[in-house]
């Protein structure tokens, strides 16, 4: 699935191309991807301006010369791709916007149709109707410590919520909670002041590495955890080596689920909650 680095990728490549073009055309190959009518859309786009972009989360936002935006999401495989002639399309090219200066078409690309494209009266509009959170690179560490503090459930899901930060997968809480040191199944109200500071530092860390690299995993640090999911094309053929953790070369990177995501953590350094006996946790 497309995470933020991919879609802050995405939005510099549309920002690059199609920045200060005029639409002339909308051609819809696929109407399921659309989430506001085909003739709404059209109407909306063509002969608008691009502006500029900008991204909150996962969600990629093209501004137009009027105000609105138009708003890309690219749900499990969407991409962004340019052609200039209909033989070149990329395969599974579902809109295309027909840029007119530049004579280049931006392609919204959905191999299993699961994103989305609408038009919105503005990006914090957007981020109102669909209750979504700050931006992960834009949330301060006390922001972040308020949010968390008093929730008392497992510390991943609570990652994943895009309602309180937007923009953090599956595979990036991992690595955060690897590079925080911390456990995915620690409670947000668990967390010391000390800990929240680190899981901070560890998603700015984490999502500025991945942008710094266009989300091309195998160029990550040698001690990121990611090269140790078993989608990870690093390792040497044949070698379980990148199963051990890269801070203790003797212990293995384990997996299980936490709240029904698959997980990977080093047992050392990332220590599993202790649990309060049912008398104490009760007053007694």
């Amino acid at each position: 699935m497309p995470e933020l680095p991919e879609v802050e990728t995405y939005r510099r490549f549309i920002d690059e191309i199609a920045v200060g073009q005029t639409i002339a055309a909308v051609q819809v190959n696929d109407a399921h991807v659309l989430a506001t009518p085909e003739d709404q859309l059209r109407a909306g786009l063509v002969g608008r301006t691009i502006t500029g972009t900008s991204r909150l989360g996962k969600n990629c936002f093209v501004e137009l010369d009027n105000g609105q935006v138009l708003v890309l999401h690219f749900g499990m495989t969407g991409d962004i791709g340019a052609y200039r002639d209909e033989p070149d399309a990329p395969r599974f090219t579902r809109v295309a916007l027909h840029l007119d200066d530049s004579g280049l078409r931006l392609a919204f690309i959905d191999p299993r149709k699961f994103g989305r494209i609408r038009l919105a009266e503005s990006a914090a509009a957007h981020q109102a109707a669909k209750k979504i959170g700050p931006d992960a690179l834009a949330i301060t560490a006390a922001e972040l410590q308020a949010k968390l503090s008093r929730r008392k459930t497992l510390l991943k899901p609570l990652l994943l919520d895009q309602g309180i930060t937007a923009g953090l997968g599956n595979w990036i809480v991992d690595e955060v909670l690897f590079q925080a040191k911390i456990h995915p199944e620690r409670l947000g109200a668990s967390l010391s002041s000390t800990e929240f500071k680190a899981l901070h530092a560890a998603i700015q860390l984490v999502l500025t590495t991945a942008i710094a690299h266009e989300a091309n995993y195998k160029y990550f640090p040698k001690g990121f955890l990611i090269h140790a999911r078993e989608w990870d094309d690093s390792a040497t053929p044949g070698s379980d080596a990148h199963t051990f953790c890269p801070r203790h070369p003797k212990v293995k990177i384990e997996k299980y689920y936490v709240g029904g995501r698959a997980t990977y953590l080093c047992p050392k350094c990332q220590p599993a909650p202790t649990l309060v006996p049912a008398a104490q946790a009760a007053g007694g």
